[in-house]
């Protein structure tokens, strides 16, 4: 029977995807706390018609900035040792299906502006003030950040799940 070794830590190299996700997540959830607060800036719409009362704050704003900052706690349990406590498969494979969800809805985002753009589609009339606001222009800076998230989480659960498999040392001839 070939001998096992430990499972490898995470090299210097694949721990960018880690922190990168991580980073998006905080910058996913800086801007949902001040909007919480009644801070306008950087809100991809008109602000003064956003839902403000008690309970659609508490969701859109705190919870919603909340998840993102869990977001970034898991994308760095990915990458850090004390992520290693967590068996693999526990860890990256839910982070991994977040990360491709993310992944679609930025770049579901950037097709329907695509398509609004070539006139292949039309806004509908509940939104069509909102897409012509020129906060909207934030939201290419949003969905680029889902995007951006979404590539980096998944790409540093996939290191992990490789990362979490013992290796053969017969196999690599060690």
């Amino acid at each position: 029977m070939a001998a096992m070794t430990a499972i490898a830590p995470t090299g210097r190299r694949t721990r960018w995807a880690g922190y990168t996700a991580a980073a998006a997540a905080l910058a996913y959830a800086a801007p949902h706390f001040w909007w919480g607060a009644g801070v306008a800036a950087t809100f991809p719409g008109d602000f003064a018609t956003a839902p403000h009362g008690d309970l659609e704050a508490a969701i859109g704003y705190w919870v919603m900035g909340a998840v993102a900052v869990f977001g970034a706690v898991l994308s760095l349990a990915l990458v850090r040792p004390w992520g290693r406590r967590v068996p693999a498969r526990l860890l990256a494979v839910p982070a991994g299906i977040a990360g491709v969800g993310m992944t679609l809805w930025g770049f579901t985002y950037f097709a329907m502006r695509y398509l609004l753009a070539a006139d292949r589609v039309v806004s509908a009339p509940a939104f069509a003030a909102q897409d012509a606001h020129p906060q909207s222009a934030w939201g290419l800076f949003w969905y680029g950040l889902f995007l951006l998230w979404g590539l980096t989480l998944a790409a540093a659960s996939w290191q992990r799940l490789r990362a979490g498999r013992p290796h053969c040392a017969s196999c690599t001839g060690s």
